[in-house]
């Protein structure tokens, strides 16, 4: 019995360590994806590149204000896919688009 609870405490903490890295490296993973294709425009707080608005002539790069955190993961996933207004479609991998989103979000917190 004993060796058995032992057996079931040690696994639950190589699982624990095992999720807990794995969000690290998803992390991770969100900020390059975001850093590579994102942070140009948007800036690395989310809160937009003054100098690159002042360049494109647009306004609306804070990507982590209310407006912005208020749509679903889908429609942002969209934006992000197909690009919008002078926005053009990312080049990123589904998979690192949906990391740059959890980025993002991460940000606005």
């Amino acid at each position: 019995m004993r060796k058995q609870l032992l057996t079931a405490v040690l696994g639950f903490g190589l699982a624990a360590g095992w999720t807990t890295g794995t969000l690290a490296a998803d992390a991770s993973a969100g900020k390059a994806a975001y850093e590579k294709s994102c942070a140009g425009c948007h800036g690395a707080d989310g809160k937009g590149n003054p100098g690159m608005a002042k360049v494109i002539g647009e306004k609306g790069l804070n990507v982590v204000g209310k407006e912005t955190m208020q749509k679903s993961d889908e429609q942002l996933l969209k934006i992000i896919a197909e690009g919008s207004g002078k926005m053009p479609a990312s080049k990123l991998s589904k998979d690192e688009q949906k990391q740059a989103l959890n980025h993002l979000r991460s940000l606005a917190k």
